[in-house]
């Protein structure tokens, strides 16, 4: 049977050029697209796939808030982070997230392949592009560590950050979401709180700095 792969990325070349290369491998299929996140939840259900190639910085709903979701619904679903970042809080928060592997875009597509086959036997694969630095933090996690928003907020609340950090408005929140206006004005109140600042400026910094949205 053929690996069954959805392609998630905000690039439609990318997702072009991945489909055209993985259809030639014999033993893995392109079931589908998805421009972010939140499309990608969207389809999970109809699709069914074994395997998600997932963006960690996307508009609407980052790579990271996405496999925490796919994640927690479908835990047999495996989950490859293929980006930009060599950063440790894309590389951490992916796999704290519960992806299976980070590779860098800049990768050759044998290597894609070789990730790909990895993780389906259950094992994880971490371009070689990586410190082997971030890799002990990871497994250190010491509790010096400082706190991050990924401790500090709600799923709930990230998403909104990172959507009040793309320009969307309280309505537009509520509407997004299909949540009320005033719980977005409660968790806008909760997360100022929670982060200690006041404007939307400072929101937007801590997003972008924290790796939520990229502007």
């Amino acid at each position: 049977m053929s690996i069954k792969i959805m392609v998630v990325d905000e690039h439609k070349i990318l997702r072009e050029g991945l489909s055209t290369l993985i259809a030639k491998q014999q033993d893995m299929e392109i079931i589908g697209e998805a421009t972010d996140g939140r499309e990608a939840l969207e389809l999970l259900e109809e699709l069914s796939p074994d395997l998600i190639l997932m963006d960690v910085t996307m508009p609407n709903l980052n790579g990271i808030e996405a496999t925490r979701k796919i994640k927690s619904k479908n835990p047999e679903i495996e989950i490859i982070a293929l980006s930009l970042h060599s950063d440790r809080r894309y590389v951490l928060g992916m796999i704290d997230a519960g992806a299976s592997g980070y590779l860098l875009k800049e990768c050759a597509f044998d290597e894609l392949v070789r990730a790909i086959n990895t993780v389906m036997s259950k094992k994880k694969y971490l371009s070689p592009g990586i410190s082997d630095i971030l890799i002990e933090e990871y497994v250190k996690k010491t509790t010096q560590e400082k706190p991050t928003i990924y401790s500090k907020l709600t799923p709930r609340e990230r998403e909104i950050l990172q959507l009040i950090a793309e320009g969307k408005n309280t309505k537009e929140i509520a509407r997004y979401l299909f949540i009320s206006v005033k719980t977005v004005e409660t968790h806008r109140r909760h997360i100022k709180k929670k982060l200690k600042v006041q404007s939307v400026a400072e929101l937007t910094k801590i997003a972008i700095k924290e790796g939520l949205t990229v502007l």
